[in-house]
């Protein structure tokens, strides 16, 4: 199924449409600020498996990041942060950022197994936003990477969709997507180390 939800002011009952799916424990293909994510319902760990089949990796060995409305949930799943710290999260977030925390014990035991730690996102697009707080707790997210490398399927929603109809229950079509990454920044020592650097200039904000 594919939605097309506009990015400026998302409809309302298209959102509860996405949600539903996820409530269902479905998976979801959905515009970020950067590029197009693959997500579930944190709660759900049958959905969480799917996406790992997808991907064909192990539950413990996969690298999702936590896709949540505001900073307020972000202390649900992470060890206590710093107020310096949290400092540079509010000018950052919401932002083309993968911040890296200590876990805490909230993470789902699916993906918690061997990782001490968690990647948080508050992606500045206001369609991914409002699925967050009307779904009422984080998504579970991961970019959609290709083997081909085709740019145009990983932009372009209604190419998403074709290749992913079968795999997924609902391509959101917020139009053409990024094809730049979030930068993941580590905070996990107490300082920002950047891991990779994609759209977000970290620098702006220290």
């Amino acid at each position: 199924m594919l939605i097309k939800i506009y990015p400026e002011n998302p409809n309302e009952k298209a959102i509860q449409q996405v949600v539903d799916v996820l409530k269902k424990g479905g998976i979801i293909i959905y515009p970020t600020d950067t590029v197009y994510g693959m997500g579930c319902d944190i709660t759900n760990s049958k959905a969480i498996e799917r996406i790992c089949k997808i991907k064909g990796i192990k539950p413990e060995k996969a690298n999702f990041s936590f896709v949540c409305y505001d900073l307020r949930h972000i202390s649900d799943y992470t060890k206590p942060i710093d107020n310096e710290t949290y400092r540079i999260l509010k000018k950052a977030l919401p932002g083309p950022f993968t911040f890296i925390f200590n876990a805490n014990k909230n993470v789902p035991k699916l993906l918690s197994s061997n990782k001490k730690t968690v990647g948080i996102r508050v992606p500045n697009s206001t369609i991914a936003r409002s699925i967050v707080q009307m779904l009422g707790n984080p998504i579970i997210s991961t970019s959609i990477h290709h083997e081909d490398e085709i740019i145009e399927y990983s932009t372009d929603p209604e190419l998403i969709h074709e290749k992913y109809e079968e795999l997924v229950d609902l391509v959101v079509d917020g139009g053409y997507g990024d094809n730049e990454p979030s930068t993941i920044v580590d905070c996990s020592e107490g300082d920002f180390e950047i891991l990779r650097q994609g759209k977000g200039n970290l620098s702006e904000f220290l």
